[in-house]
């Protein structure tokens, strides 16, 4: 008889059992074991830089005197570009992408990184406006909003049963919005425009990108996006946002510093993402992702005097169990698309996660 001993990471190794197989059981069982702590050390890893870049963009702009939000994604953009350069194209610890040739980055990259360029400018500027912790909260309708971009962009096939799943994520997110002791119309605006954005976004991802089998992993996605969206950024920028900083030059107290190492952790964000999912799974990411928003939701309203009415609390919970649920039905799906039988004689064969 053998033992099929499931690793986190998926994969499977047989095992002999009986007295001869003990010791072997023993050491696939400690490699499990470390595996685990690892994946334990990515996920926490990736769930304080997640959190902390979002406090630290907020601080920025709202606290440190400097509101510009397009400016300092520029910034992150410049140096994500700069540092994926190097790991790409100089030291070849991530490899690009083969066949891409300057037409295909033209129709598949450029418009992609357009649709970036403007979710990082409306959601960045939002936090101008609302609290880090009300943010969270209405982004828990981005599932409701790529399923609808993707029933239009008839990706999706329609579902009565995921829309009325949509439709409760939404009604808790108005709740919470009700809830919220300082609403404003402005920064609600720019964040449901990010939020459609990135929705579409998402599913020109699956169009442009899989169908012409272009995978880009989070380090090959800054080597190729980040500079084109930089490019666009530049626009916003000139129109909107220099004229600001040359009437405020004199009274501006920068520390290039501040900027600097917030742009450094924004590059690592996208480094504990890489290395997330390259030893874990999405799946893992989006299970720790619904752990990060109550922690950066506590945290926040601690941090930034943001109060949290029982209101907006319930309000999110509601959009949170719908969101959890949506989430647990695409789990399932995906099982049963993906499901096959590892175990070459089922008689014989156990398995032990």
């Amino acid at each position: 008889i053998m033992y099929r001993v499931k690793h986190t990471g998926g994969s499977l190794v047989d095992v002999p059992s009986g007295i001869a197989g003990v010791r072997e059981l023993s050491v696939a069982m400690n490699a499990i074991i470390e595996e685990a702590l690892w994946a334990y050390g990515y996920v926490a890893l990736w769930v304080s830089l997640s959190a902390g870049v979002i406090m630290y963009n907020k601080y920025v702009l709202a606290f440190f005197g400097f509101p510009f939000p397009v400016a300092l994604t520029m910034i992150h953009m410049a140096f994500c570009s700069a540092a994926a350069f190097l790991l790409v194209r100089v030291f070849k610890v991530v490899k690009g992408v083969p066949n891409m040739t300057r037409d295909m980055y033209m129709s598949r990259i450029v418009p992609i990184a357009a649709l970036f360029a403007l979710t990082l400018w409306f959601s960045n500027t939002a936090y101008l406006y609302l609290s880090v912790a009300f943010i969270q909260m209405v982004k828990a309708l981005m599932p409701g909003v790529v399923y609808v971009v993707a029933c239009v962009m008839k990706v999706e096939s329609f579902s009565r049963r995921t829309m009325l799943n949509m439709i409760m994520i939404t009604v808790g997110v108005c709740i919470a919005s009700y809830g919220e002791l300082n609403f404003n119309w402005t920064g609600m605006s720019l964040l449901l425009a990010s939020i459609v954005c990135e929705a579409v976004r998402v599913v020109s991802i699956q169009i442009l990108l899989t169908s012409a089998d272009i995978k880009l992993n989070s380090v090959t996605t800054l080597y190729y996006v980040s500079p084109a969206c930089f490019v666009f950024l530049c626009a916003p920028f000139i129109v909107i946002e220099l004229p600001k900083m040359m009437a405020l030059e004199e009274s501006m107290d920068l520390n290039p510093a501040v900027l600097l190492s917030n742009a450094v952790c924004a590059f690592g964000l996208n480094m504990s993402v890489y290395l997330l999912i390259g030893k874990t799974s999405a799946l893992t990411m989006n299970v720790a992702g619904v752990i990060k928003d109550w922690i950066l939701i506590y945290i926040s309203s601690l941090l930034f005097d943001a109060p949290i009415s029982n209101t907006q609390l319930g309000g999110y919970m509601l959009a949170f169990l719908a969101v959890c649920y949506y989430n647990y039905v695409k789990l399932k799906e995906r099982e049963v698309a993906t499901k096959v039988d590892v175990a070459s004689n089922p008689a014989t064969t156990k398995v032990v996660e």
